[in-house]
């Protein structure tokens, strides 16, 4: 299979950005928070409630690992906790946020200059009416339905995902566990949104500049 392309990566996740920056906006931090405890705030707060969603498909154990459920699940909730952490940073041009969640989630050498180009609408790329309208719309099934449209769109690049941040090897061993596989699969996707927001914090500078 050839390798995905730089403007098929581009393209998926300038729109993941677009979809998950109101749930940013509605999940983000107690505005009073010192601006010292912000990224932890997406590293600690956030991952109780979000882990569990990207924990889920574990409840299938092993089953989950054979489709594509688990890893875009997991990678939209990741883009989520990347995507506050930037806000913080002050990250905000689409081309940097986009590079950002390439080099996080990823692992993807695809600094914000090389993204600007590829911003642009280009022949045979995905229509936003294939997902549906976009929606701002609050309330939690609000919410999953905005992951789980983004789950969606990352399934376009399935096969890049496996790079994205993992949990501790003894919790992803358990998660291969049928029905008590959603506990380990929790405590592996809590400590990997852990890593999520770190990274996004510590290569923020490193994925605008390249």
């Amino acid at each position: 299979m050839a390798p995905i392309s730089d403007a098929v990566v581009v393209d998926v996740l300038r729109r993941v950005d677009r979809l998950t920056a109101p749930l940013v906006r509605r999940l983000g931090r107690p505005a009073t928070l010192p601006q010292a405890q912000r990224d932890q705030w997406w590293a600690l707060q956030l991952p109780q409630v979000a882990a569990g969603i990207s924990a889920a498909p574990r409840f299938a154990g092993k089953l989950a690992d054979l489709l594509p459920l688990q890893n875009t699940v997991g990678a939209a909730v990741q883009a989520l906790v990347v995507g506050g952490v930037a806000s913080e940073h002050g990250i905000e041009a689409p081309a940097e946020r986009v590079a950002l969640l390439a080099r996080v989630l990823l692992d993807r050498d695809l600094p914000a200059a090389r993204v600007e180009p590829l911003l642009q609408r280009s022949r045979g790329s995905y229509a936003d009416e294939a997902f549906g309208a976009r929606s701002d719309r609050a309330g939690l099934w609000g919410n999953v339905r905005t992951l789980w449209r983004v789950a969606r769109l990352l399934g376009r690049i399935d096969d890049t995902l496996d790079a994205r941040p993992k949990g501790k090897l003894h919790h992803r061993f358990l998660s291969n566990v049928p029905v008590v596989g959603v506990l380990g699969g929790y405590a592996a996707e809590r400590e990997a949104l852990r890593r999520a927001a770190d990274a996004a914090a510590a290569l923020g500078p490193v994925a605008v500049s390249g």
